[in-house]
């Protein structure tokens, strides 16, 4: 199956050469003209990297990059502009940006960049089947997790949000990337969800709810597993 590129640029003759080279590629690309219509191409489509430009009407590109790294925290986001000074590109990185280019560009350097971003994230976002430390053995395949040698029972739900902190430990989770993630971008819940999940995985963990070892809240951000 092939990667599914975001094309955002409000340049037809740019954003139609980019579709035709990506697509000579392998890929499969969908395309944004503005940034309102990238931002729901984002959730909709569900792309594995977007190209994004940053002088966009309606809604500019560093927006459109904040707005779904809110979401997600892992989809990898190549800025592709005209604004080369450093400003504009430390302000694109901090944002959660992963790679910025020039334009002009070279469309081979563009392909090369996005290969290298997709490989990332497939060995990042490779399924984790077990977990064994500090006295903690988990089976995601068969669903089985011992704390101590005793077995604790867990839900399917529980399962795939232990799996996603795990996946991302040491790195900081949002709340609402986390609800994203595992709930999906259409579930009608609230934050207030994933505390009580929380909550629930550190009872069966065995962490100290006051200091604990495994899932650590950062105040004001959200929650990471121990690296």
């Amino acid at each position: 199956m092939s990667a599914r590129i975001l094309i955002v640029e409000d340049d037809p003759s740019i954003r139609l050469g980019l579709k035709r080279s990506l697509e000579f590629e392998g890929f499969t690309v969908d395309m944004a003209r503005d940034g309102e219509e990238a931002i729901q191409r984002a959730f909709d489509k569900k792309p594995d990297l977007i190209v994004l430009d940053i002088m966009l009407p309606r809604v500019n590109g560093f927006e459109v990059c904040r707005t779904v790294r809110k979401y997600d925290a892992t989809l990898p986001i190549l800025i592709l502009s005209a604004k080369g000074d450093e400003g504009d590109k430390v302000l694109g990185l901090e944002l959660g940006a992963d790679d910025y280019m020039t334009k002009p560009f070279s469309v081979r350097e563009l392909t090369a960049r996005i290969k290298a971003r997709l490989r990332r994230r497939r060995a990042f976002d490779g399924e984790l089947e077990t977990f064994d430390e500090g006295g903690i053995h988990i089976d995601f395949a068969g669903q089985q997790m011992t704390v101590g040698g005793e077995a604790k029972e867990l839900s399917s739900r529980e399962f795939h949000l232990l799996r996603h902190l795990i996946q991302n430990r040491g790195r900081v989770l949002s709340r609402d990337q986390i609800l994203n993630k595992v709930w999906g971008y259409d579930y009608d819940g609230t934050p207030r969800t994933i505390d009580n999940f929380i909550n629930k995985l550190r009872q069966k963990l065995g962490d100290d709810p006051v200091n604990p070892r495994w899932i650590q809240t950062v105040r004001g951000s959200g929650y990471k597993f121990r690296a």
